[in-house]
């Protein structure tokens, strides 16, 4: 995989263009969500992208992220950093179908209505798995192809905003019900992911030079996706309260003074919706299959996980195992979905942080194409904002409940799990 396929790619694991923004609109208002938006990565996406474009040109291995920890802390906290992000992809990994069905449903109710829209579900999880098994050059092409599709709309509805002022000079609306640590969570979520790209490192054209420049393509372009469509809605006017997951199409039809030209703009934002939820998934798809394909190799899970494709090389029992997985994941609601897994991810990616810091200590002769700034003081410093923002995380988590427990319950219960199961699992050689 090459420069631009590579930020693609990233592109959709982390974003997939401006859907699940909604909430943020409605939970902070446009003024809030602006500046939460402009404010999270560089606290949130910056410093994660920075630890991976060092790490990921320092140690280029599929596996990325599993490898870091492992070689800079050992095989406990290798275990627990991919126990981590593997538990947190079934809850991540259960969104975009939800998403996909949501979009759906906005301009055709009785495809997604009752069960049906499970089964819509499962098939985008079926899909994704099938065209990963044509192994990660295609998957970067796929993400190439409906980046562009996706952010036309977009780049029609923040004109049309600019441009014709359909509610300009409409009173402020004030917001029903006030969240701002609501907001901080779904931007988080927004934002997270960039290490994830780290696991096809062995797949990666020239990685030690393509990891640097593909992390600052893809946060250019996630934050511009963001910030630019809703800073131009804002411009008109349009009611805060109106926003909704899944809400872009409504907002794209009320925009235009034309509602025939609201109309295809609203269907051409739904289909890019659609195609967001898609890319994702299957971006995803290939950069979380590669954990317990590695995994298998060193032991911890059965070796036939480990099988790949003759062709295209790609694991497909791997990717076969987690699609399943995922699949049997569907059903919780979307806010529920973003809190579990902003906890788990999280964590993972403090590991990450841990790994850095590790590596600076005890390998400072190993060579490095890109250095975090600052010398040591800025391989620990660098991971200080996204531990506030876990933080918050934290204190989010314990408000919302989950069956007979709260989310940060089931959290807990989760990461004492990966301990459990790191101890209880047979002895292996190291």
């Amino acid at each position: 995989m090459t420069l631009l396929p590579l930020i693609a790619a990233t592109f959709f694991i982390v974003a997939g263009g401006p859907f699940g923004l909604e909430d943020i609109v409605c939970k902070a208002g446009y003024a809030g969500a602006i500046l939460i938006l402009l404010v999270t990565p560089l606290l949130w996406s910056l410093p994660t992208a920075l630890m991976v474009s060092e790490l990921a040109s320092a140690l280029p291995e599929e596996g990325g992220y599993y490898v870091w920890v492992t070689r800079a802390m050992g095989r406990f906290w290798g275990f627990q950093e991919a126990w981590l992000s593997l538990a947190g992809s079934l809850f991540d990994m259960a969104i975009y179908p939800t998403l996909f069905v949501a979009y759906l449903g906005h301009f055709a109710p009785a495809l997604a209505a009752g069960g049906r829209g499970f089964g819509i579900g499962v098939a985008l999880v079926a899909a994704c798995a099938a065209w990963n098994l044509l192994g990660a050059k295609a998957v970067g092409a796929a993400s190439v192809a409906m980046g562009v599709l996706l952010l036309g709309p977009f780049v029609v509805l923040a004109c049309a905003a600019l441009f014709q002022h359909a509610h300009a000079g409409a009173p402020a609306v004030p917001l029903r019900r006030v969240d701002l640590l609501g907001g901080i969570l779904v931007a988080m979520w927004n934002y997270m992911g960039w290490d994830n790209s780290s696991t096809i490192a062995g797949e990666v054209d020239r990685p030690r030079r393509t990891y640097p420049l593909a992390m600052l393509g893809a946060v250019l372009l996630v934050a511009g996706t963001y910030v630019i469509p809703i800073a131009a809605v804002a411009a008109t006017g349009l009611d805060p309260n109106r926003w909704a997951t899944g809400g872009w199409a409504d907002v794209a039809r009320a925009v235009p003074r034309n509602p025939a030209a609201g109309a295809a703009l609203a269907f051409a934002i739904t289909l890019g919706g659609m195609l967001g939820a898609a890319g994702t998934m299957n971006a995803l798809t290939m950069a979380l299959s590669r954990l317990p394909a590695v995994m298998a190799e060193d032991g911890f899970l059965p070796k036939a996980l480990a099988k790949r494709h003759r062709r295209t090389g790609a694991p497909w029992a791997a990717i076969l195992a987690c699609s399943v997985v995922w699949a049997l994941c569907l059903g919780l609601t979307f806010v529920k979905l973003i809190m579990l897994d902003v906890l788990l991810t999280g964590l993972s990616i403090l590991l990450e942080f841990a790994a850095l810091a590790a590596l600076r200590l005890r390998e400072p002769a190993l060579p490095r194409p890109y250095r975090v700034p600052g010398g040591l003081f800025g391989a620990f410093a660098i991971g200080v904002p996204p531990l506030a923002l876990l933080v918050l995380t934290v204190i989010r988590n314990r408000a919302e409940p989950v069956g007979p427990i709260n989310a940060l319950e089931l959290g807990a219960l989760l990461i004492v799990l990966g301990v459990v199961i790191y101890f209880a699992a047979p002895r292996r050689d190291s």
